[in-house]
């Protein structure tokens, strides 16, 4: 017994960091899971998605919805196509 006591005694602190390392890691993990729970069910209570309107508002538009160039603030044109370069007339 005497001569495995040295080696038990010197995995114990790897053990103990090992320990403490899971508990730390677990922590985080479970509070960012209850973080997005929490914020996807502040979205919902407050109608959608926080961003889209801080995007929204940063596009200018025109009064029926589309911005200048004739597309909409997602940047897809009223008939749901990705608009084209605009083309030079002669």
């Amino acid at each position: 017994m005497e001569s495995v006591l040295p080696y038990v005694l010197a995995i114990v602190p790897t053990v103990g960091v090992g320990t403490l390392f899971y508990f730390v890691i677990k922590s985080i993990l479970e509070g960012d899971r209850r973080e997005r729970l929490a914020q996807a069910q502040w979205e919902a209570q407050h109608g959608g998605h926080a961003g889209s309107a801080r995007r929204a508002e940063t596009v200018p538009t025109q009064p029926d919805g589309t911005t200048p160039t004739g597309t909409t603030p997602t940047g897809m044109s009223q008939n749901g196509t990705t608009p084209q370069a605009p083309t030079k007339e002669r």
